[in-house]
């Protein structure tokens, strides 16, 4: 069972993109981020023409999550989380999606950036980590197969980054939101993409700017975070980098896990 985090950045100028790759890869979920579209612009018409059904919590602009299965509707159990009556912003969508051994707890997440700081925006983004931690908590409870798949906007370690110098002063690598990621992961997550490639150097991001894809000037801030469960039946986890080097593609690579 693939199951695929992709910051899409736009669906709408994305779409070509994300149907070649669920043409190619066929992957069995797939969790987006940041779609940059209302619910009624949501293109599911032409998901469901590739095979897949979906769910997702969207808004104009910006923002926007989704989560994508194959041959099947994922049912919805929790979009945004508790903690600020007065957050209005599309950052989380939780669904179930059934599997040949059970259904799996699938999250599509899209932590705050952050930046500038210090200000608001950091102090939401932290926040927002402390909610996620919550809700994380509350699904380690169930004792069920849970991944928690996105666009975390944290670099959690040195080498998830090709230098610490030119990020270290952006908020994704900041010490609070790393000891964020961190506690989260201490609960009794598993990172797949580090677990199976633990001496870094594995990037899911690069820059449109400054000639970052060329340069292999990319990071690490797309995430898979599995539950024991989850955990145990883990095969391989990568990045199917070549996607960020297509045409109009996103400035995100394709991330992955693969349960057996």
């Amino acid at each position: 069972m693939k199951i695929v985090t992709y910051n899409v950045n736009g669906i709408k100028a994305r779409l070509p993109r994300l149907l070649e790759y669920l043409d190619e890869q066929q992957p069995d979920v797939v969790c987006l981020q940041e779609l940059k579209a209302s619910d009624e612009t949501f293109p599911i018409a032409d998901i469901r023409a590739a095979g897949y059904g979906a769910v997702w919590h969207g808004q104009k602009s910006w923002n926007g999550v989704a989560v994508l299965a194959k041959g099947a509707d994922p049912v919805e159990r929790q979009r945004g989380l508790a903690g600020e009556t007065e957050d209005d912003h599309s950052r989380y969508l939780e669904a179930e999606v059934a599997t040949d051994f059970g259904g799996v707890v699938i999250a599509s997440l899209y932590l705050p950036n952050g930046n500038p700081l210090p200000g608001p925006k950091f102090d939401y983004k932290l926040r927002w980590i402390d909610r996620l931690a919550a809700r994380a908590r509350a699904l380690l409870a169930e004792e069920r197969a849970v991944v928690l798949a996105g666009d975390y906007n944290v670099i959690p370690n040195d080498d998830d980054t090709y230098s610490v110098r030119a990020m270290a002063s952006d908020a994704l690598m900041q010490p609070e939101s790393r000891a964020g990621f961190r506690a989260l992961v201490a609960q009794g997550w598993t990172d797949a993409l580090r677990t199976r490639h633990p001496k870094g150097g594995v990037w899911t991001f690069w820059d449109y700017q400054a000639g970052a894809w060329p340069r292999d000037a990319g990071f690490r801030i797309d995430h898979l975070l599995l539950s024991p469960i989850a955990a145990d039946r883990l095969a391989d986890a990568g990045v199917d980098k070549d996607y960020r080097g297509r045409e109009k593609a996103s400035d995100h690579a394709p991330t992955w896990a693969m349960l057996r």
